[in-house]
């Protein structure tokens, strides 16, 4: 199996796994860039996979069914370009002869969902649409704190070498966040010069693997007494008590941070 980002717009990633012959792909924003990989690379598009329903994650699903003929498969809590198969947490389905799993994750839209390989070419893969980001997570625009931080634990509970394959190259300005919430966490220094550098060469900065995310993102680490004392500081918090109160904090101060 072979795992490409195909950059689209200006910073979405769409994911696109292949075998040599087949393929599936995740949150197909635009068309074009799908097409191309497709006719470059010599393959049938089987499978189109949708986290949730922003027009940078579905806006070329109906172009791409109607050239391929590929099934679609998206949250059922939202509006997909239909016809597609409606997926909640639990529900399984097969894809390039890959077993997945829907994962609930909601918080940056009411009803997103993720999906889960277990194995896929030896590790765990992981299509997190925009619920988490490298170094950060999506912006609160349809669910709570609350629904956030519940989806967060639940992403980051699988195994540390699980793939995280988010669907966009935010993780400069991710870790230039996470370096002023964590001055002092040397593994996420290391990342940050790290992602420096792929990113002037060219590359991109994903996939990123859970276990490394635990340790360089502060919303994974919402937690951690190092992060709740900086966001006490920051926001002024009377306690840190309350884990819920604390990644609001915490994600309110990613929203005004310049």
């Amino acid at each position: 199996m072979k795992l490409i980002a195909l950059p689209a717009f200006e910073d979405n990633y769409v994911w696109l796994l292949h075998n040599g012959q087949q393929a599936l792909v995740v949150d197909p924003g635009d068309a074009a860039p799908v097409e191309q990989a497709l006719s470059g690379l010599g393959l049938k598009l089987l499978s189109i996979l949708v986290t949730h329903h922003h027009a940078d994650h579905t806006g070329g699903v109906a172009a791409l069914r109607q050239s391929t003929g590929a099934q679609v498969l998206g949250p059922a809590r939202e509006r997909i370009p239909a016809p597609y198969q409606p997926l909640q947490g639990g529900d399984q389905f097969q894809a390039l002869g890959i077993g997945f799993r829907a994962i609930d994750v909601p918080g940056h839209t009411a009803g997103h969902v993720a999906y889960l390989a277990d194995n896929a070419a030896g590790a765990p893969l992981l299509f997190c649409g925009d619920t988490l980001f490298s170094g950060g997570c999506g912006r609160l625009f349809e669910g709570t704190p609350a629904q956030m931080l519940v989806s967060l634990d639940t992403l980051a509970a699988l195994p540390d070498d699980t793939r995280v394959c988010c669907a966009h190259e935010y993780t400069l300005s991710n870790l230039r966040f996470a370096r002023t919430v964590e001055p002092d966490n040397t593994a996420l220094a290391a990342y940050e010069q790290h992602c420096q550098l792929l990113r002037r060469q060219g590359q991109p900065t994903l996939p990123s693997r859970m276990g490394l995310e635990r340790t360089i993102n502060p919303f994974l680490r919402s937690r951690t007494p190092e992060v709740m004392r900086s966001v006490q500081t920051h926001a002024a918090l009377p306690s840190t008590n309350d884990d819920v109160a604390v990644f609001a904090a915490l994600r309110q101060w990613k929203n005004e941070f310049k």
